[in-house]
């Protein structure tokens, strides 16, 4: 499957946003949009002007590369979400943020969604006593995540969650962290995501 391969400091520069794809290094000062605020490339200090075309372009790109998507399988979100109960735009990012990739970065077991992404390739946890590696399983409520019992003594995964300890699980997660244990209780909502995005604009884009 097709990925992004290169700097992924340039990802988060054009979008103007901190899209946390380095781990911990983006909470440090050596992240590049501390440094240089401005977007990459040799034209990147004089743009200024954006068409209502290109607004609404960039807040598709920001929660794509924010979720580490392939325009495939955003798309087929955004179809998923239009047939769902509810605002459409707040459908996408729900579906996004249940995938099992999100859920194990959100929990604290990994530094960044790529890791966790890999993390979950690898066979490392399981949904209702089951083992799931595929990144784009979507969690739904009374699910249970947890590690398996081989992974749990592993001291990368001791290290991340004490990294991350200071991460508060959103609300539809109820996480165990002694027992690595997470149950899903809810469904994302948008106060849940700390990406500031305006889905509507991505609802308008796909519209047209």
């Amino acid at each position: 499957m097709a990925r992004y391969n290169d700097a992924v400091c340039r990802l988060c520069r054009r979008e103007g946003v901190k899209l946390f794809l380095k781990g911990d290094r983006c909470f440090t000062e050596k992240c590049a949009i501390e440094r240089r605020t401005y977007p990459p490339g040799m034209h990147g200090q004089g743009r200024s002007k954006t068409s209502e075309y290109g607004t609404q372009l960039r807040e598709k790109q920001k929660a794509k590369r924010y979720y580490g998507l392939l325009e495939s399988q955003f798309r087929k979100y955004y179809e998923m979400a239009v047939r769902a109960p509810g605002q459409t735009g707040e459908n996408l990012l729900a579906y996004c943020e249940s995938r099992l990739d999100n859920v194990a970065y959100r929990l604290g077991f990994a530094m960044s969604r790529p890791e966790a992404r890999q993390l979950v390739t690898h066979g490392h946890f399981l949904v209702n006593g089951r083992k799931v590696n595929i990144p784009s399983f979507l969690v739904k409520p009374g699910m249970v995540i947890t590690l398996r019992d081989k992974s749990k003594s592993l001291e990368k995964f001791k290290q991340s969650l004490e990294a991350n300890a200071f991460r508060q699980p959103p609300k539809w997660l109820d996480f165990d962290r002694d027992n690595a244990t997470a149950k899903v209780i809810g469904v994302p909502q948008k106060e849940d995501i700390d990406l500031p995005v305006e889905e509507h604009l991505i609802v308008e884009l796909y519209s047209k």
